[in-house]
């Protein structure tokens, strides 16, 4: 029998502590994410899937088309979330320039997504930037109360402005496509924590983004495994997916929730870190 290694790690080490006065300017904006991605599978939880997905749930259908590289991956998301993030603040500060071409450097992205400056990273990330435009998304998803059919990729284009003199990105520049900017422009973004970047393993992350999106400052949230099997879009057997949740709920390290598996009813909580959160999980313990 398959046993889960209890306090399994699932957050990697602060690779750029605060101390560091650079950085944390470059930290200094709250990482966003867009709600209709949050709620629906966009994103493949592994590298190198080349299947078509198909996925349909209440009035939403979403088919997801890989590139010649694969379809994009929740950690390519991370581009995603920084150029809403970068909107976002720009729009809280009024600026007269925003528009859906985001131009920033590998650098910040780098760091504000909690991943090394060696090389290979910036090579990584013009590989996610190829991930992200060759995958193509047709859906009808509502955004700002408007639903239509479309298609379009994760981003629609990308270029590198400048390179250092080792031949490295420096600056770059990402267009999002017009479904996602008017998904922003109306405000459906949530903010998310800033441990979501150290989460390993690629289903945390997605399932902390469904957490965030039905739980959001709830005390508590309910779901069927089955039904969260399905939302998160992961390709594996229910059984394997039971046994990636139990390693969440032993290792407690859900940035923002606590997660509990109810084995026998097969029903999975997320509450609140917060002291109400903790409350409400004892007395539910008790009235169980």
């Amino acid at each position: 029998m398959t046993t889960v290694k209890p306090g399994a790690k699932h957050l990697t080490p602060e690779r750029h502590p605060q101390q560091d006065f650079f950085v944390a300017d470059l930290r200094d904006i709250s990482s966003k994410d867009d709600m209709p991605s949050m709620e629906h599978p966009l994103f493949a939880l592994k590298a190198g899937d080349h299947r078509v997905r198909r996925y349909e749930r209440q009035g939403a259908v979403i088919e997801v088309k890989p590139g010649s590289d694969g379809l994009a991956t929740i950690h390519d998301k991370d581009v995603w979330i920084y150029c809403i993030s970068q909107l976002v603040h720009a729009l809280n500060r009024d600026r007269n320039d925003v528009s859906r071409t985001v131009h920033f450097t590998a650098y910040a992205f780098l760091v504000a997504t909690q991943r090394a400056t060696s090389g290979a990273q910036y090579q990584r990330f013009g590989d996610a930037l190829g991930r992200l435009s060759g995958t193509r998304i047709e859906t009808n998803i509502e955004t700002d109360g408007q639903r239509e059919r479309a298609g379009f990729g994760l981003i629609e284009g990308w270029s590198v402005i400048e390179k250092g003199p080792d031949d490295r990105m420096v600056a770059v520049e990402v267009t999002l496509p017009k479904w996602l900017y008017r998904s922003v422009l109306a405000g459906d973004v949530l903010t998310l924590d800033a441990d979501y970047f150290r989460l390993r393993k690629p289903l945390d992350r997605r399932l902390y983004e469904i957490a965030r999106k039905h739980c959001g400052s709830q005390l508590s949230w309910k779901i069927s495994l089955t039904k969260l099997h399905e939302k998160s879009g992961s390709t594996g057997p229910l059984k394997k997916f039971r046994l990636a949740v139990k390693s969440l709920v032993a290792a407690d390290e859900l940035p923002g929730y606590r997660v509990t598996l109810d084995a026998g009813k097969d029903m999975v909580t997320f509450y609140s870190r917060g002291s109400k959160g903790q409350i409400k999980a004892i007395k539910d313990l008790f009235n169980s």
